[in-house]
């Protein structure tokens, strides 16, 4: 799962060596750098939504259920 994640996220932003994706039992934390944090979020959180319902679709082929945290 922390490699979806972090293929999503490395994509959006503009300092990609600062992109850390953990995880932490069933949470995906993200880490970014604080210039890129909006573009994780979105506006109105549409784009930190949209990743956290990719993972949630592909947590159930392993029968878990992730989530995704931003961190700062």
């Amino acid at each position: 799962m922390v490699e979806l994640v972090k293929y999503m996220v490395t994509a959006l932003v503009d300092n990609k060596d600062e992109v850390s994706v953990t995880e932490d039992g069933e949470t995906v934390r993200v880490k970014v750098a604080k210039d890129d944090i909006g573009k994780v979020i979105g506006k109105q959180g549409r784009i930190i939504k949209a990743i956290r319902s990719v993972v949630k679709a592909a947590s159930v082929k392993d029968g878990k259920n992730y989530s995704v945290e931003v961190d700062e």
